[in-house]
């Protein structure tokens, strides 16, 4: 969900900007999955730009406190969402952790590095979007280790239709500074990309494992 349309158009335009977001509909990019896609995202890329990065860390910050108030805690999911997790946290002078993908197979073997007590309420900090898979077994695992969590807020989300089922089946809230149809909206404006390469953004999520591009 946006909750601020402004700020949706001003994201997209800022990852194009700095290239954490490219598109490339006729020389598409394949994904770590398989996948053939015209679009890949790399928001950690943020992190090299200081004035960018304040602008993410503000806007986090300030739709986490319109939605939820203050938490007891930021988490961010391993490892994309660590540097702009912390920042947020920073900002808003709170206790920050991360959750690995699983539980480390040494030492303490820890899944959630930080202090975590029970029954404390945490807003998880995400960079991106797919399937919501990875984002919501760090939620299961901040859940078992006895927080309750608010919601997730996320930099940019595809807009996948299996992540909105997801999140739903889970029954938490997902908030995004910026989604695809702002990207692609803020993309034509700027003259990154002309109405037939719209188009074939548009068509490849309607069916993104199985896209192809045409000859």
């Amino acid at each position: 969900m946006i909750l601020n349309k402004e700020t949706a158009k001003k994201t997209a335009e800022l990852l194009l900007q700095i290239k954490a977001i490219k598109l490339e509909p006729q020389e598409p990019f394949t994904w770590a999955s398989g996948w053939k896609s015209p679009i890949y995202c790399d928001n950690r890329i943020i992190l090299s730009y200081p004035m960018i990065r304040n602008y993410v860390r503000e806007h986090f910050a300030k739709q986490i406190e319109e939605k939820y108030g203050k938490p007891d805690v930021i988490a961010a999911v391993a490892t994309g969402a660590i540097g702009v997790g912390m920042l947020v946290a920073e900002y808003l002078s709170l206790p920050f952790i991360y959750v690995r993908p699983e539980p480390k197979g040494h030492g303490r073997k820890n899944q959630i590095e930080g202090n975590l007590e029970e029954g404390q309420t945490v807003v998880v900090v995400e960079d991106l979007i797919s399937t919501g898979n990875s984002s919501l077994n760090a939620v299961k695992a901040l859940k078992e280790a006895g927080a309750n969590v608010k919601g997730m807020f996320a930099i940019f989300t595809y807009g996948f239709k299996t992540s909105t089922e997801n999140f739903k089946n889970a029954e938490i809230d997902l908030f995004t500074l910026s989604d695809y149809d702002h990207l692609i909206e803020t993309a034509q404006k700027t003259n990154y990309i002309n109405i037939e390469e719209a188009g074939i953004l548009r068509k490849w999520r309607e069916n993104p494992s199985n896209w192809k591009v045409k000859a």
